[in-house]
């Protein structure tokens, strides 16, 4: 008679949960799954870290799933990444709508998009509140905006100390780069840590300093501040425009193009942030982007903008004069 066969658990034979060390972002949150969320939601979940990302109802949830697919089957034709690849990814992402969820994170990110300066800075303000509330006391917490300082958002909290600022460059998946910026109250323990996180999601850190705009924006809003300049002086025509960014100045994209990628009722908000923090008539929104944003022509996400966009986001090309 065949002896009765002996099954024990693998668990047993491993360390005790005691001994067990939490790895470091091995969790992160995300408040805010629009655009920018989606793209953090998408990167570090490839590199094999859980994230749980807070929206406002089921209806954006399903959203950001929906499109969180499409991005990384975009990646998939490209030979950028496998099926199994794209499953695993999608099984660490989880939506929801309570706060109660982020327990556990290592890092939360709010990336939400917000109207006007002063509701933008009350809600991110509450929402940092509502995070602190849950997340443990070594979590860090982090605003993915380009235009409100840090410390201004932290000052209310009881630890103000593990706040940081990144900026998070989504129109190009080529720009492997993170803008990181310390606050007034930022501990270096705490800037080391997110540093650590940028370089575990393979992106390429760029320190700088408190300042509205950081770097990547301020640069950004006189090009296009000069390019709409131009074009309303009647000097060139708007794809000629693009064609001298890129082909003449060797940049991927013409500053067009880049900004109505960016959304053009966003780049407003940041100009008039920005202005409204140096008063420099540089960063005052052109009339020319003024007029195009009345007209609610926003860019890829309205089909029209400097450019028209087919349904798929697909610029439509137009006939242009030739010499």
């Amino acid at each position: 008679m065949p002896s009765e066969v002996i099954y024990e658990p693998i668990e047993e034979f491993g360390l005790s949960k005691k001994n067990r060390s939490k790895t470091l972002f091995s969790k992160i949150g995300i408040i805010g799954c629009g655009l920018v969320g989606q793209n953090i939601a998408r990167v570090a979940s490839f590199y094999g870290i859980e994230v749980v990302f807070i929206e406002v109802n089921e209806e954006k949830i399903r959203e950001a799933y929906k499109n969180i697919e499409k991005l990384l089957d975009e990646r998939i034709e490209h030979w950028g990444i496998t099926q199994g690849e794209k499953r695993a990814s999608l099984s660490r992402i989880k939506g929801t709508l309570d706060y109660q969820n982020l327990k556990g994170c290592d890092f939360v990110i709010e990336a939400i998009r917000a109207i006007d300066r002063g509701g933008k800075i009350k809600e991110r303000k509450e929402i940092f509140h509502r995070i602190e509330a849950v997340v443990d006391r070594e979590c860090i917490i982090a605003t993915n905006s380009t235009t409100i300082v840090i410390t201004e958002l932290a000052s209310d909290l009881l630890y103000r100390d593990r706040c940081v600022s990144l900026h998070f460059f989504v129109n190009s998946q080529e720009a492997r780069i993170v803008e990181v910026v310390r606050g007034l109250y930022t501990t270096d323990e705490s800037y080391q840590k997110v540093c650590k996180f940028v370089t575990l999601i393979n992106r390429k850190i760029i320190p700088v300093q408190e300042s509205a705009g950081l770097v990547s924006v301020r640069m950004f809003v006189v090009v296009l501040n000069e390019a709409c300049e131009i074009l309303m002086e009647g000097i060139s025509n708007i794809e000629d425009i693009d064609q001298t960014m890129k082909i003449g100045l060797g940049m991927r994209l013409g500053v067009f193009e880049v900004a109505d990628k960016m959304g053009l009722d966003k780049i407003i908000r940041w100009m008039e942030n920005i202005y409204n923090e140096f008063g420099d008539i540089r960063y005052k929104p052109s009339p020319y982007l003024r007029r195009l944003v009345r007209a609610k022509h926003l860019g890829i996400e309205s089909r029209e903008g400097f450019y028209k966009y087919d349904e798929s986001g697909k610029k439509i090309q137009q006939n242009s004069p030739k010499c």
